[in-house]
């Protein structure tokens, strides 16, 4: 197996983290598994990986974002591919700005994340809807977008956004991608 087929995967639930892994050692990649920040640096120290997959809400609170960044500071040419559960148009920019190639929500398999991994470029030919964003859809994404800098904390979360926390508790269990 050579160097260039090294997979990253920074995910904190560790069944589906194997899961994953087992799934791309079966596609001849050598896997490396790491379920915070710091086990990934750790584990950049003694290796090179070309690919890496990054959970965006590790550990309950931390953001996958920074592991992004440190991954695409560590080597530029690694591709990044972010998955999540918790999309919105807010964390896919923000990713795409610190380094990763692509942006998936989750439930995606093995098969996107590897076309992932190979479209790289981006795509002129993309269809441009006309439909416009719903008010619920704007409400998630500034919702997410909060969250995501307030580090997953959902009280401070329900502080900027001028709410109750279990108001917004509520809001978030009724929006769960699953």
């Amino acid at each position: 197996m050579s160097v260039e087929r090294t997979l990253l995967i920074i995910e904190d639930d560790g069944a589906f983290a194997r899961t994953l892994g087992r799934s791309f050692e079966r596609r001849n990649y050598r896997v490396l598994l790491a379920s915070s920040q710091d086990e990934a640096a750790a584990l950049l120290q003694q290796e090179k990986p070309a690919y890496a997959v990054v959970d965006l809400k590790l550990n309950g609170h931390t953001s996958g974002l920074a592991c992004v960044q440190m991954l695409h500071k560590h080597d530029p040419a690694m591709q990044i591919v972010v998955l999540t559960g918790f999309a919105s148009l807010n964390t896919a920019v923000e990713a795409i700005k610190l380094g990763a190639c692509q942006y998936l929500a989750k439930p995606s398999n093995t098969d996107d994340i590897e076309a992932a991994f190979g479209h790289v470029a981006g795509n002129v030919d993309v269809e441009l809807g006309n439909r416009s964003t719903s008010i619920k859809t704007l409400e998630w994404e500034h919702i997410h977008a909060v969250l995501a800098e307030s580090d997953f904390n959902i009280s401070e979360a329900a502080r900027r956004l001028g709410m109750h926390r279990r108001t917004l508790a509520r809001k978030l269990e009724k929006q769960r991608v699953k």
